[in-house]
């Protein structure tokens, strides 16, 4: 069966346009509610969102769903999407639910659902949901006696701050660091902040005035340059920038310069690794990856496994195989003694802790490696597989055997539009430009024959 509304993570799309209207969220809510209920029990189910206007809209579209068929439903308001993963285990819910569409502009929306356990669906799950959501809703409705009730978390925000504070080393606080904290107006706006300010931290606020439509709009960790800014004016110790969501992060060092996720990987890894924290004896990360990060843990004697694209793809490779640090180059980064999914903030924590612990400027702490010269160009294609294409496959190999053995190349179709990435990295930058080239312009004429 083809995924009619599930894509690489969870249902997402315009809002008020198929599939994320009020009438797919409804039926989203029928079928995953009736899905998930197992046993006898009172059945629960959290939801969250973030800030977007249409967010009002679906989450009162799911919440009628979910009690149409007997669940209760617990609303937790704005929160990050890692604090309703978190919540769902805590409140021994059945199912949590989480409406953004993370980095993307406030006109989207999306619905990522989590299992019992806090992790995202299985394909197999999300299939399943699409059959009940296609057949006869009405069967799948309770009696009358059995509709569920709908109540307002109220202490959902002070539960997770409180959460965040205790990944931190016993006793270690913030006291004297001067942070910016850009939270793009979305989930974290309130929660992150106000963690840092109790853990002793000086606070300077950026994006936290969401009014609906404002979402990573020139701000958070897609759009860093206000936090860079804001961080020279006030020569703050570091800036943290969060996604719509806040499941991913991005660092600012004191000198103004950004610090990627494959950096704060390394970061996180080597510190837990001293602490004898570390699992399986390296990270996990995807084929976007930088080179450099690689090279970087062999030298200290840890590995890096990669993935392919995708933070559902990383957690799955850390759940089977014992590892509980892993992460994307986008900074979103998976702590799983911790979380089940990204947190920005508790990332952010992590490298805080080792800023304090080494009494080391942010720009020292966070410079573990020098970065390969790694170039990512998207070529646009109508229709077709220009993949399969005789010239494509010819450039593809000509590049790999260009860059021998000092250089990776990745060349992949993107899982939500029709553009194929193109990405190499290597030793001599000029050659890396001249592979990466040669075969989107390939590939360009693939698309055009």
């Amino acid at each position: 069966m083809s995924r009619r509304y599930f894509g690489t993570d969870g249902i997402r799309g315009l809002a008020n346009s198929h599939p994320m209207t009020s009438e797919v969220a409804l039926k989203v809510g029928m079928a995953a509610g009736k899905l998930f209920q197992n046993g006898p029990h009172r059945h629960r189910v959290v939801i969250g969102k973030d800030t977007r206007l249409s967010g009002y809209m679906l989450e009162a579209a799911l919440m009628s769903g979910f009690t149409s068929v007997g669940m209760d439903v617990f609303l937790l308001g704005p929160m990050p999407t890692p604090a309703v993963a978190m919540l769902t285990r805590s409140l021994r819910a059945d199912l949590g639910v989480m409406l953004s569409a993370s980095h993307n502009p406030s006109h989207d929306n999306g619905i990522k659902l989590f299992d019992p356990d806090g992790y995202k669906l299985s394909d197999d799950i999300e299939k399943q949901i699409e059959e009940l959501i296609d057949g006869d809703t009405s069967k799948l409705l309770a009696p009358s006696e059995n509709i569920g009730r709908a109540t307002r978390v109220e202490s959902a925000q002070e539960r997770y701050i409180e959460f965040a504070k205790r990944t931190l080393p016993k006793n270690l606080r913030l006291d004297g660091l001067r942070i910016v904290i850009d939270c793009a107006h979305g989930a974290g706006y309130k929660v992150a902040p106000e963690a840092l300010w109790e853990l002793g931290a000086e606070v300077i606020k950026v994006g936290v005035e969401p009014n609906g439509r404002n979402i990573n709009l020139k701000c958070g960790s897609t759009a860093p340059e206000a936090l860079i800014e804001k961080v020279r004016e006030v020569r703050a110790d570091i800036g943290i920038a969060l996604d719509g969501d806040a499941d991913r992060v991005v660092i600012v060092d004191e000198k103004g310069h950004i610090v990627d996720g494959d950096q704060l990987m390394a970061v996180i890894a080597e510190s837990w690794h001293r602490r004898g924290k570390l699992a399986a004896g390296g990270i996990v990360a995807t084929v976007m990856s930088n080179l450099g990060l690689e090279r970087y843990l062999k030298g200290i004697g840890l590995s890096l496994a990669r993935t392919p694209v995708g933070d559902r793809y990383v957690t799955e490779h850390m759940r089977k195989h014992g590892f509980n640090v892993g992460g994307e180059q986008s900074g979103h980064i998976v702590l799983s003694d911790f979380t089940t999914t990204g947190d920005g903030l508790v990332s952010a924590l992590q490298v805080l802790a080792v800023v304090v612990s080494t009494g080391k400027p942010v720009s020292e702490v966070c410079s573990r490696f020098q970065p390969l010269p790694q170039l990512l160009k998207n070529v646009r294609y109508a229709g077709g597989k220009p993949l399969d294409d005789s010239r494509v496959q010819k450039a593809i190999e000509g590049g790999k055997a260009k860059l021998g053995e000092t250089g990776r190349l990745v060349i992949r179709p993107s899982g939500t539009e029709p553009v194929i990435r193109v990405m190499a990295e290597g030793d001599d930058e000029k050659l890396v430009n001249s592979v990466v080239g040669d075969i989107c312009e390939a590939v360009r004429q693939a698309a055009a024959a």
